[in-house]
């Protein structure tokens, strides 16, 4: 299929990328389960590793299952191309690696899944990388931790847990002014829901277990890349536009423009980090995809209705939906998000830790898992699980304190979820 810009999103999230397999006719992707592909002859085989032809090699590197997955999600974020790999951090990390090195820093912000606040506080350490935490509502404290040494800006599009949704273009602006990428973390939205790029964004990362699988059976990553920034801009950026050893002296930048850091991606990101995502799992998340704006049609239909009635119910003492009017990030729905606010949120209960806690116990329909995005409905208590190793300080920034539960909603009847939370209320604050 040609990936014509003007098709609707429903036909790109199903055709983008894939068309009948050549050899058998198959219509469905096939999986590729293989380790390696057979040159056509040594002139072939050289041409491939110097990456003066595209093709496939080595499944650490390049797999058309994987292939077709890469392609779909660019197309649906509107970006050049992108990179799958084995997780969402393996996409935090692989989208770091081009630009990064010791003594070199990123802004960041303190709203985050507590999983990427302790890779970024504690394990990019490792690497001599530096990340400072910042409040993004803030704009003059992004401005002021910025120097010489930041090589990007990093945020989420609707904030996990607390479904807070981020001003990308604000935080754009300031990254244009600093010549730095903003990198933004589209998972809980989906392209669905917000397409960053279109607010300035220059990299998008994904988990793909969540939204886009949607069902809750593999692991994956993605990193989307724009390919409007200028790599060269001040000579911060010498792995994308400096001579590459490894390549015989190769400026990716200089010879591939816009598919620039795609290719640095698979060439050197998954050849010496080896964060593959495996064939099989691409071919489940091509399948969830199909179903993508129907399912997050569904989970934000689920989740107004919910947020809704949990907010006037009088054991609840506040609900942090965007969608909801008394919500401050109301107003940044239609602009960033104008198909809804997402299925992620929390809510505070009168009764404080204890009431969470069997609040969690008691649910029958909500399963308790340390995941998002699924078709089922989930729950979970992050001060105790997902942002426990973060200090009360980091844990109150992110919205994640000891009273408040993670809601992410699913795509069951809504009347059956609220029976649920009402059931588990009473016993909470029995």
């Amino acid at each position: 299929m040609s990936d014509n810009p003007t098709y609707g999103f429903d036909t790109l999230q199903i055709h983008a990328g894939s068309s009948p397999d050549p050899a058998t006719g198959a219509r469905q992707t096939p999986i590729y389960q293989t380790t390696a592909f057979v040159f056509r002859d040594s002139e072939h085989a050289a041409a491939l590793f110097n990456l003066q032809e595209v093709g496939f090699i080595y499944s650490r590197l390049t797999n058309p299952t994987v292939g077709v997955l890469q392609e779909r999600i660019a197309t649906l974020e509107g970006g050049a191309g992108a990179v799958c790999c084995s997780s969402g951090h393996a996409a935090q990390i692989m989208a770091l690696f081009p630009l990064m090195g010791p003594g070199l820093n990123i802004v960041t912000s303190n709203r985050l899944y507590g999983g990427t606040v302790t890779q970024f506080s504690r394990t990019i350490q490792r690497f001599g990388w530096e990340a400072r935490f910042v409040d993004t509502e803030n704009p003059d404290e992004v401005k002021a931790a910025i120097d010489e040494n930041t090589r990007a800006i990093f945020c989420e599009s609707i904030a996990n847990p607390g479904g807070y949704i981020t001003d990308l273009k604000a935080l754009a602006n300031i990254s244009n002014d600093a010549e730095i990428p903003l990198i933004v973390d589209n998972t809980s939205a989906t392209p669905y829901l917000c397409r960053p790029i279109e607010f300035g964004a220059t990299l998008v990362v994904h988990s793909l277990t969540k939204f886009l699988t949607g069902n809750g059976t593999v692991t994956g990553g993605a990193i989307v890349d724009s390919g409007k920034f200028d790599w060269s801009v001040g000579g911060k950026f010498p792995s994308l536009a400096a001579p590459e050893p490894a390549y015989h002296g190769l400026n990716f930048y200089e010879a591939l423009g816009s598919m620039a850091f795609t290719f640095h991606g698979i060439a050197v990101g998954l050849r010496d980090l080896g964060m593959t995502m495996n064939p099989q799992g691409a071919h489940y998340t091509l399948l969830g995809i199909e179903t993508l704006s129907m399912r997050m049609d569904k989970h934000v239909s689920n989740t107004e209705k919910v947020a809704k009635w949990l907010e006037q119910d009088s054991r609840v003492n506040y609900v942090t939906y965007a969608g909801l009017p008394s919500s401050p990030y109301f107003d940044r729905v239609e602009k960033y998000c104008p198909k809804g606010a997402g299925s992620l949120f929390t809510f505070a209960l009168k009764g404080g830790y204890e009431a969470c806690v069997k609040l969690v116990d008691s649910l029958e329909l909500f399963s308790h898992v340390a995941n998002l995005g699924d078709a089922k409905s989930l729950v979970i208590h992050s001060a105790s699980t997902t942002h426990r190793q973060l200090t009360p300080e980091q844990q109150e920034a992110a919205g994640a304190i000891p009273d408040v539960v993670r809601l992410s909603i699913g795509i069951e009847d809504p009347d059956d979820l609220i029976a649920d939370l009402d059931q588990a209320l009473t016993k909470a604050h029995a």
